[in-house]
């Protein structure tokens, strides 16, 4: 069974900049990214069909006879068996969209670019869970750590905690091997808490409601985290963070508030930044579209700080309610800086924006990335690259 979880062309600029520099199926919603929680579900291979210039690092593998769903599906039990019924030729339509389809390699391109023209026997789905914006995100959060501490932990037994840590709920949370935590306090508060392999948990940290720490993640000391939350691989985090998804190798490492967002890969939080997730008035809050190039209802109270994958705040940054924040960019000064910040933009409130130019960037991403162990290679740079030139309309108002 050859399945790929194929994105949506028409559907692309919505999921900016956090797509950028990944296909929608490597996105982490919950425990484990997309594509991760359809290897878990079907024990098959699973690959990503995405824009042309991210397939040297995200190979779509064909096989002539191709299980294709739309990559922005969370998927379960039931609809993955639903898929796996599929004769060649058939579909799966949700809410009018066809979202999955067995297909041969010419139609899977089809699937992505074009698949209102696809001819394909389909039937109706009921209900499912997906998501179509950036905020979507940390809205399906809770409900997906949820699914997914289930499928990791199914039939395994947890590690033991330290008796100086103070628990709640103990069957409601897991510890992987590896995990240090000591002096600590953890309440599910109904939720569930998942401390991947080799994380840790530092002193006087306090975990409230849903957590999804994964492999190698620090939750710093004294730390407040408010479910649900998602502290990707190798994160760092301290102070107070609230509904945010951390994708991993992102720094959030001292005081400062961090509430219903996203943050990417390789992105630094200087000391102190915080980010406002209520407006003063309660009102709906509006976020920056790449698609109509204007800002738009997100039908949401909560909203913070969607950042892209290499971005960038010095100390004492202050996020206004909604803030969309590209790829590779640099954010500092005192004052808010403006609610939609381009990719590769250097500056803040107090200082005119300039182009971040490109070769400094790509120093800044190789220094970083080292520190972890990574190298920013050629596949890497070109993605960058093609941002780079992507976004240089967004950067000519400066």
């Amino acid at each position: 069974m050859n399945i790929i979880l194929s994105d949506n062309l028409e559907h692309r600029s919505e999921l900016l900049p956090l797509t950028f520099t990944r296909p929608a199926g490597d996105l982490r919603v919950g425990i484990l990214t997309i594509q991760e929680k359809w290897q878990k579900l079907t024990g098959e291979q699973v690959s990503l069909l995405g824009d042309d210039y991210l397939r040297v690092k995200y190979k779509p593998v064909f096989a002539g006879d191709n299980f294709v769903v739309e990559s922005t599906v969370l998927p379960d039990a039931d609809f993955v068996n639903e898929v796996k019924s599929l004769n060649k030729g058939e579909g799966i339509v949700f809410n009018g969209e066809l979202v999955a389809a067995r297909l041969d390699d010419q139609d899977t391109e089809k699937f992505y670019a074009d698949r209102k023209s696809l001819n394909v026997n389909s039937k109706e789905y009921k209900e499912l869970s997906k998501f179509t914006h950036t905020w979507d995100i940390f809205v399906e959060n809770e409900k997906e750590i949820e699914r997914d501490f289930h499928l990791v932990t199914k039939g395994r037994k947890s590690a033991e905690l330290s008796s100086t840590n103070r628990f709640l709920q103990k069957d409601h949370i897991f510890v992987e091997e590896g995990v240090k935590a000591e002096f600590s306090i953890i309440n599910p508060d109904g939720g569930y808490v998942y401390l991947g392999k080799d994380s840790e948990v530092m002193e006087n940290a306090v975990i409230h409601g849903s957590l999804a720490l994964c492999e190698h993640s620090v939750v710093k000391i004294s730390a407040k985290i408010y479910g649900a939350t998602t502290m990707g691989p190798y994160t760092k985090c301290g102070g107070e963070v609230n509904n945010a998804v951390i994708w991993g190798y992102s720094n959030k490492g001292h005081d400062g508030f961090l509430g219903n967002s996203v943050l990417g890969q390789w992105c630094n939080l200087g000391a102190d930044t915080n980010n406002s997730n209520l407006k003063n008035n309660y009102a709906e809050v509006k976020v920056w579209n790449y698609a109509t190039h204007r800002f738009v209802k997100t039908g949401l109270q909560f909203c913070g700080l969607i950042m892209g994958d290499h971005s960038k705040s010095s100390i004492n940054t202050m996020f206004n309610t909604g803030t969309v924040v590209g790829v590779s960019s640099n954010v500092f000064g005192a004052g808010f800086p403006r609610n939609f910040v381009p990719s590769f933009a250097w500056g803040g409130a107090d200082t005119a924006y300039e182009t971040y130019p490109f070769k400094k960037a790509l120093e800044t991403a190789e220094i970083m990335m080292a520190r972890r162990h990574k190298v920013l290679d050629q596949t890497e740079i070109d993605i960058l690259q093609h941002v780079f030139e992507e976004t240089q309309s967004l950067r000519s108002h400066f």
